[in-house]
């Protein structure tokens, strides 16, 4: 959600914090701000982009060390006053914060109480305050920061700095991410390595409850009851010009077109034609733990969801292990009974996502045995589980996923052909998934050929008040995920559900006004689907089908035909036209593709 950017160094530090800012725009903000120290604080922040803060900031605002922010409203409404970064009444210390403090009530009524002046409505603006009461009494910034950190409750990735130290940045995390970046005699921090690979591409993840001082320099680590920590720097494999929209109109688009290189790069180095098995070392299970589990249960949250409802049908065709999936969001709330013989698959593209980083704490805390589908190395998720599959998919910036979500499918399609080989699943059966797989890149190609007749029925179509997506097992998650692309990106209200529940209920939604896509293959459902086609039609509602044959007119309105693969893997190309279908409708009525209203790349609060 929120972003953060820090530097301190010989350079000249605003420029770079706007850079940074600029670079995190994707996770979603209502407003931004940047304080630079230089013979005290210099501050601009205003509610709006990053650009109308450029615009703000003088030429004359100069100053070697400083902190930058873009919010997403969560205490107070989006203003310039609750704009980060927040000062101390003395305006030594500068705070900027993500996260939610949820005991700030309180300690905001105990500040007041001693006499403290708020400006602000943000539990942000608590932090400044607590730290002006220790600092100066204080042996460092660090411990001040600490002190102020102990009393309170929540989540937070926070960077402070001290006008009367200005030589050093304090940051911290818990819950919410921080990246350090190492440079030549200079240091960077961020929420994300997006801020920082234009100038380092060497960097350190804070783990929560641990704290950093940086310095131009360099960097120390320490625990919240400050015992040193050590820390060994990573090398990212994302460039800066990774996040630029490489001539496209909107990163969304161009996402969605790098899927055959991107499905490729999932798939590289994990087939094998000889065995006909998937090989992912990640996982860190022998042959034996892999057949040992009777039950997979897999949790993520939106699009990642969905893509494990793909992952729970493949893995239950192809290695016949009882499978589902459901929210990381609703999970560890309900309890859950945690049983050893349960293999749980934790999935997040930015592997920071929170409410599926707390799941999966709670599921270590309970014995459980948890691996992640993650694209971020170094990721929070991915240094927590026990083993896992890395997407390799490469920076997706536009807030709504798309080729993660099919990296993310093709990944559990390894992971189900690997328990599948190494349970039952037969050498024929392994051959031909893995064809099936090779092709997926060749396959998605053909159909972003598609795009010049995807972009005329989503024109059709985009008008509508709201669309029905409808499909059957495998199509069912499909439908999910279709639905939810047009939402996002279009603001057009859309439901899916099964085929088969429409006559229980949402038939009734069925009319002219209403019109309905649905997910056609061709599998061994074809002819219930087209029995549910002409109930649709039957009761006056518009069709555009999606799947492998051209569909009979009395039947549906309009059809998109794609490539066929085999069975269990046809979900995964049969959702690359609905991610085209829902950026074009939402081009054609206006709309901010890349940062849909009310929206956040990485969800990092509850």
């Amino acid at each position: 959600m929120c972003g953060i950017v820090a530097y301190v160094g010989p350079k000249d530090a605003a420029p770079i914090l706007l850079e940074g800012l600029q670079r995190l725009e994707y996770r979603g903000y209502d407003s931004a701000g940047v304080v630079v120290s230089n013979r005290g604080l210099k501050m601009r922040k205003v509610k709006g982009r990053v650009a109308d803060l450029a615009a703000v900031v003088p030429a004359r605002f100069k100053g070697t060390l400083g902190i930058g922010h873009t919010r997403w409203a969560t205490h107070g409404a989006p203003s310039d006053v609750n704009a980060h970064p927040h000062l101390s009444a003395d305006e030594r210390i500068a705070v900027v914060h993500n996260g939610i403090i949820e005991n700030a009530d309180e300690l905001r009524a105990k500040l007041e109480a001693d006499g403290a002046v708020f400006l602000s409505e943000t539990d942000t603006e608590v932090l400044a305050h607590l730290i002006a009461r220790t600092v100066e009494d204080a042996e460092s910034l660090a411990e001040a920061v600490r002190a102020a950190l102990k009393r309170v409750v929540g989540t937070y990735g926070v960077a402070v700095i001290d006008a009367q130290r200005p030589g050093e940045v304090v940051v911290a995390r818990n819950g919410s991410p921080i990246v350090l970046g190492i440079g030549e005699k200079e240091m960077f921090a961020a929420s994300d390595v997006a801020a920082l690979v234009r100038y380092t591409r060497q960097v350190v993840h804070l783990e929560d409850g641990e704290l950093a001082v940086l310095k131009a320099d360099g960097f120390n680590t320490f625990s919240s009851d400050a015992r040193e920590t050590a820390k060994e720097p990573l090398t990212v494999d994302w460039e800066a010009g990774h996040y630029d929209t490489g001539g496209y109109e909107h990163y969304l688009l161009k996402e969605i077109s790098e899927q055959p290189e991107t499905v490729a790069r999932t798939l590289r180095g994990r087939l094998d034609d000889r065995f006909h098995i998937a090989h992912l070392g990640g996982l860190n299970m022998d042959a034996r733990e892999s057949r040992s589990f009777r039950r997979v249960k897999i949790i993520g949250c939106g699009s990642a969801y969905y893509s494990g409802q793909i992952g729970a049908q493949l893995i239950e065709e192809l290695a016949r292990i009882p499978s589902d999936a459901e929210p990381a969001s609703e999970f560890r709330y309900r309890s859950p009974v945690v049983e050893p013989d349960t293999l749980y698959v934790a999935i997040s593209q930015s592997g920071e996502t929170y409410d599926t980083l707390a799941a999966v704490q709670e599921l270590k805390r309970k014995g459980g045995r948890v691996l992640g589908i993650v694209n971020t190395v170094g990721s929070a998720i991915a240094r927590e589980v026990d083993g896992g599959v890395y997407l390799h998919a490469g920076p997706e910036v536009s807030v709504a996923s798309t080729k993660a979500f099919t990296s993310t499918a093709v990944a559990f399609a390894l992971l189900a052909l690997h328990l599948g080989r190494v349970r039952d699943l037969s050498p024929a059966d392994g051959r031909r998934v893995v064809q099936g797989l090779r092709a997926l890149p060749g396959q998605i190609e053909e159909i972003l050929t598609l795009e010049p007749r995807i972009k005329e029925l989503a024109g059709k179509y985009a008008d509508s008040p709201s669309m029905m997506f409808v499909g059957r097992v495998r199509g069912y998650p499909v439908a999910r995920e279709g639905a939810q692309k047009l939402k996002e990106v279009s603001y057009v209200h859309a439901e899916a559900y099964p085929a088969s529940e429409l006559k229980h209920g949402p038939l009734a939604l069925i009319g002219p006004e209403m019109p309905t896509v649905a997910i056609v293959p061709d599998d061994e459902l074809l002819d219930k689907n087209l029995t549910t086609l002409g109930e649709i039609r039957a009761r006056g509602g518009r069709v555009l089908m999606v799947g492998h044959r051209e569909a009979d007119p009395r039947l549906a309105d309009d059809c998109l035909v794609v490539p066929r693969n085999e069975i269990e893997l046809d979900p995964i190309l049969l959702s690359i036209p609905l991610q085209l279908f829902a950026y074009h409708a939402a081009v054609a009525l206006g709309r901010d593709v890349d940062k849909p209203r009310n929206l956040a790349k990485s969800v990092t609060v509850e």
